[in-house]
């Protein structure tokens, strides 16, 4: 068994601790956390499982990792404190440990990093042999792994365009679809996520990622942006009024330009509510929220995918699905080299020994 510590227990940290505790080569080691309400509580309750894992939360980071844990889930957000993150995360690559998390755009794309980002990492390799994956899944594998499958069942290829499609106010994280994203302030306001070059930053990577694989070397990437006022006030059931006039939806692009066309697409079609901009794409169902995949070429082909957990919740299905991505990679990891790995080094393997499972 793989002793694992999972490093936050938010939206990312509680389906990292069920993904932990259902794999049959992992054992959870510890739980850490930043909250003092949380210390010292079950890890199965605080992960929402029906049962004790016996498996106490603790905010001694340095007792953790001095007891030397062969891997660490570091789910703790990057958004807001990226440079504490990585702080954190070379912390834990410096202990020995394989290191795998979502918080860390810049390393999705490890070989385009800069190098205020990789460097540390790989002198935390060289010093204490761990190794790190960063991968998620907008951006993760709805951009990588995935399009580039797809892409392998076509004869010829016009372009490939990921999307996400949610309703945000299904996502359990209110300061960033407010603030960050900027649903329910006024048009005028200037969103951090939005701002130019910033979509590039945290997409970017997967961008030039795609591109290396499919061998086409890029012009430039490029970002377009359009927003949409709420046209009158909307109630939602877990982040409260929403005013008519505010920003109820955005869809921007991130696009790979080749031969000046754009050619590698990844686009967000986001809203607050259903309402806003119903003549842009939505789910193929009607639901709160879709990654899709669209190859256009010969033969057209599109993949979407739905993904649900904790109460039929999608964006909570969304965290699952980049969790299993990165805890279903840690055994992989182990076994190879210690190093700076992205998702062109990793596979996606079956589920072998998980059939069945609970």
């Amino acid at each position: 068994m793989i002793p694992t510590v999972v490093w936050g227990t938010g939206n990312v940290g509680r389906a990292a601790v069920r993904a932990v505790d259902a794999h049959p080569e992992l054992s959870l080691a510890a739980v850490l956390v930043h909250s003092p309400e949380k210390v010292g509580r079950d890890a199965g309750e605080l992960a929402g499982l029906a049962r004790a894992l016996g498996v106490f939360a603790t905010d001694d980071v340095e007792a953790v990792l001095a007891a030397r844990p062969r891997a660490v889930v570091y789910a703790a957000s990057g958004d807001l404190r990226p440079d504490e993150a990585l702080a954190d995360v070379v912390r834990a690559v410096r202990s020995g440990a394989v290191v795998v998390t979502p918080a860390l755009y810049p390393l999705y794309d490890q070989r385009s990093a800069p190098p205020e980002f990789r460097d540390p990492v790989l002198a935390a390799v060289a010093d204490g042999g761990g190794s790190l994956f960063v991968s998620g899944v907008d951006p993760g594998w709805g951009n990588d792994i995935l399009p580039l499958l797809v892409s392998g069942l076509g004869s010829t290829i016009d372009a490939i365009r990921c999307q996400e499609i949610f309703d945000y106010s299904t996502y359990d994280q209110e300061d960033s679809v407010r603030h960050l994203i900027g649903m329910g302030h006024p048009m005028e306001y200037e969103p951090l996520m939005l701002a130019p070059s910033v979509p590039t930053m945290v997409w970017g990577g997967q961008i030039r990622l795609m591109a290396r694989a499919l061998d086409v070397q890029l012009d430039e990437i490029r970002e377009t942006l359009d927003r949409r006022a709420l046209d009158t006030a909307v109630r939602t059931r877990t982040m409260g009024e929403f005013a008519a006039g505010t920003q109820g939806a955005v869809r921007f692009e991130v696009q790979g330009i080749v031969g000046g066309e754009p050619r590698i697409v990844i686009e967000h079609v986001t809203r607050i509510h259903p309402s806003c901009a119903p003549d842009w794409p939505v789910p193929p169902d009607g639901g709160d929220g879709a990654h899709r995949v669209i190859v256009e070429g010969r033969p057209r082909i599109e993949v979407t995918v739905e993904a649900t957990d904790e109460d039929e919740n999608r964006s909570a299905g969304g965290n699952a699905t980049a969790v299993g991505r990165l805890v279903n990679a840690v055994d992989w990891l182990v076994a190879a080299d210690p190093g700076l790995y992205d998702a062109l080094d990793v596979p996606l393997r079956p589920a072998a020994g998980r059939l069945g499972r609970k």
